[in-house]
């Protein structure tokens, strides 16, 4: 991750935000009230926290991310943002996280990953730490790329063509995942797949 990022790290959300479809509209689902707690699970260059800090200004923010030179860049777009007193971020393992180490807290009001899973091969773990990791009367969030249902076998082609060169994997059964950890944690769930099957959104809780 660290040699993938040192330099694309740079221009990451330049290049990114063309395709990464559906992260503002999580952002704007969240329905957080004044004095709540997020958790962004694979936080990146801190792109989508910023927002998210501007969006609820009396929530309490976090962040991790698994590559330090994403971090790097973090960092300084929230010390750049004036926000360095409310977004906290840390390196860690997505699949193993440990938030009361790192944050002093056990568990968050709002818990996402946004296109992260894709790129975390023990994907399934990871989506189970980030359940574990939201309250009992919170909500967890997924975004991520899906499968162009819509939109055809060409658009698809071209897609996963592109993204394989980055190691970017899209979760085929991420929503029979999304059910089972639901179920399994008597929650309520809710899976789309917007933009013509582009994304998959999902939200437990």
């Amino acid at each position: 991750m660290d040699r993938m990022y040192r330099h694309t790290r740079h221009i990451y959300d330049l290049t990114r935000k063309p395709y990464l479809l559906g992260r503002d509209r999580l952002i704007a689902e969240l329905g957080l009230e004044a004095g709540g707690s997020v958790l962004e699970m694979g936080c990146g260059t801190g792109r989508n926290l910023i927002a998210v800090a501007r969006a609820y200004p009396k929530a309490a923010l976090y962040g991790f991310d698994i590559s330090e030179e994403m971090l790097k860049t973090a960092k300084a777009a929230v010390r750049r943002a004036g926000l360095a007193d409310r977004i906290h971020l840390v390196q860690g393992d997505a699949t193993a996280f440990d938030a009361a180490a790192a944050f002093g807290r056990e568990a968050f009001d709002r818990v996402y990953f946004s296109y992260t899973l894709s790129m975390i091969p023990p994907w399934r773990a990871a989506l189970a730490r980030g359940l574990a990791l939201t309250n009992s009367g919170g909500r967890f969030s997924v975004v991520d790329f899906g499968f162009c249902e819509g939109l055809g076998r060409v658009p698809r082609a071209i897609l996963h063509g592109w993204l394989a060169l980055f190691h970017v994997t899209p979760r085929a059964a991420l929503e029979d995942e999304i059910k089972a950890l639901a179920r399994n944690n008597g929650r309520p769930f809710r899976f789309e797949r917007p933009f013509g099957g582009y994304a998959q959104l999902a939200t437990v809780g």
